[in-house]
């Protein structure tokens, strides 16, 4: 591991990527509001990383969306949304899917006055592993239908398809056939022994968002110091060829130490 520079200054990227650079909603202990001002001026894009349960809710309420949005206009930032996790659309229950479904759209409607960038959203499998469900048709159909209603509320292609533990050709084709976009997510790529550099080649052309984090034994979400040599500047030479296509890199970590220390590391890319 590398030690941390004391010169924060020094890691300030924003504006200098020919794609827009940025991290999660959830860097420093403390509120949407409050990590938004902190990240204002270090990156040009958050992920807003939002949920919604019983219990507990981190929802915006009108007076945070209009800080939020304020903060955006001021500082050149854009919002990508991450909808909720806790949606379940290719579920043998059908209320399980309705209610998944709902729930997306309240999100997508709330944050509508932010003009975000692009909403990204998860196929969630009936379980982990390399095979999403073991009733495929009905996985794919009842995740055909949500699309279907997600795009009366969104444009197709802002609604990005993450890549999560299973193949991503098993959902391709909904993907394609409503003009959807893809956010590809080298750290799970990582994770479940997928190659990155293949998804890049074979998807990149329909990527708006990358998510990139690094993974060490089986654990995730860590700095990029824990990415495997070559592969940083491997992607982001990739993004900056030749390039017409605004797309958003976000590190996807939860740490302000984890945070600097991957700026660092993105700042040498510049030299």
């Amino acid at each position: 591991m590398m030690s941390l520079e004391k010169d924060t200054e020094k890691t300030l990227l924003k504006n200098r990527f020919p794609f827009r650079l940025g991290t999660t909603s959830y860097v420093i202990p403390a509120d949407l509001q409050s990590n938004v001002t902190f990240l204002a001026d270090k990156v040009d894009d958050i992920e807003l990383v939002l949920f919604e349960s019983d219990e507990i809710s981190n929802l915006p309420d009108a007076s945070t969306l209009l800080a939020l949005r304020d903060t955006a206009d001021r500082h050149n930032l854009t919002y990508t949304i991450h909808l909720p996790l806790d949606t379940w659309m290719g579920h043998a229950d059908a209320s399980v899917r309705r209610q998944s479904v709902e729930k997306c759209m309240r999100v997508i409607d709330l944050t509508r006055a932010l003009n975000p960038f692009a909403y990204i959203v998860h196929f969630h499998g009936d379980s982990r592993g390399k095979f999403p469900s073991p009733e495929m048709m009905r996985w794919k159909d009842g995740h055909r239908r949500a699309v279907e209603r997600l795009v009366q509320v969104v444009s197709p292609e802002d609604l990005c398809v993450e890549t999560l533990d299973y193949p991503y050709s098993l959902i391709d084709d909904i993907v394609s056939d409503y003009g959807l976009s893809i956010c590809l997510d080298i750290g799970h790529q990582l994770l479940c022994g997928a190659k990155p550099f293949e998804y890049l080649d074979l998807y990149l052309p329909r990527t708006r968002v990358i998510h990139i984090h690094g993974v060490e034994k089986k654990q995730d979400h860590l700095s990029l110091a824990f990415l495997p040599d070559g592969l940083l500047a491997g992607i982001t030479n990739r993004l900056g060829e030749g390039a017409q296509t605004t797309r958003v890199l976000t590190i996807e970590i939860f740490d302000k130490g984890a945070f600097n220390e991957s700026l660092i590391l993105m700042r040498r890319l510049l030299k």
